[in-house]
């Protein structure tokens, strides 16, 4: 009996991590795609309008607690049916006008699904989250399989991505409920963030104007920054 005992979670062990594993070659697919994209944004426009990437993978416990809390049958065909956000990328940007570019060259590649998408931007959450998600669903080549894995991505500011990651310290160090005025002065915060997000749209729109207007000025500026680039790899390499 304990031997077998031993072999069932030996075998438990394996299919978890094996479970796992295609969540996590998922996220590394994403984020080779979303690298792919920035860099090559950044050649073709010479601005780049992604400032971080970051992933994250629910923990087993994160996984269980979710399964719970939704009522979803423990079973693995079940949890990658039912929960979809078990892989996730996080995508900050500069401007809001950044979100929605990044989000079309995402859902453009033609191996990605889209299942999903919630515009927390035109419709922010009650206590004032904002951010872009989208539910796709990506191939991934195994040994013996081909799957195709959910992931979640989150576009946003760096503002909003400052206010969501605070907030959730705060609510993470109090475990009851939050009284109500914390709660509008989180959501006070959120409409600043907001305002500030629309400020520096409206200023960056006014300088690219002021560019368009001008460009033989650029012009000038780029001679003068490749005559340097050229003047750095003679004399430094």
């Amino acid at each position: 009996m304990k031997n077998k005992n031993i072999t069932e979670l030996k075998t438990l062990r394996t299919e978890i991590t094996r479970f796992l594993l295609s969540y996590k070659f998922a996220l590394q697919e994403m984020e080779t795609k979303v690298n792919i994209l920035k860099e090559e944004f950044q050649v073709m426009n010479e601005y780049n309008p992604i400032e971080h990437i970051t992933t994250r993978l629910k923990t087993p416990e994160s996984i269980l607690k979710k399964i719970v809390k939704k009522g979803v049958d423990p079973s693995f065909h079940a949890i990658q049916k039912s929960i979809r956000d078990i892989a996730g990328i996080r995508i900050t940007c500069s401007f809001v006008d950044d979100i929605y570019k990044v989000s079309d060259m995402i859902q453009h590649q033609q191996d990605i699904s889209v299942v999903e998408i919630k515009d927390y931007i035109q419709n922010p959450k009650p206590n004032g989250y904002q951010s872009l998600h989208l539910i796709i669903q990506i191939p991934i080549f195994m040994s013996d399989r081909t799957e195709h894995m959910y992931v979640e991505i989150q576009i946003r500011t760096i503002a909003m991505d400052f206010w969501a990651s605070l907030e959730h310290k705060i609510y993470y160090k109090y475990d009851r409920d939050i009284p109500q005025h914390i709660q509008d002065g989180l959501k006070e915060a959120a409409s600043q963030a907001a305002m500030l997000d629309r400020k520096m749209q409206q200023l960056n729109r006014e300088i690219n104007i002021l560019k368009q207007q001008n460009p033989e000025e650029d012009d000038v500026y780029l001679s003068n920054k490749h005559l340097q680039q050229l003047q750095e790899k003679l004399f430094f390499h």
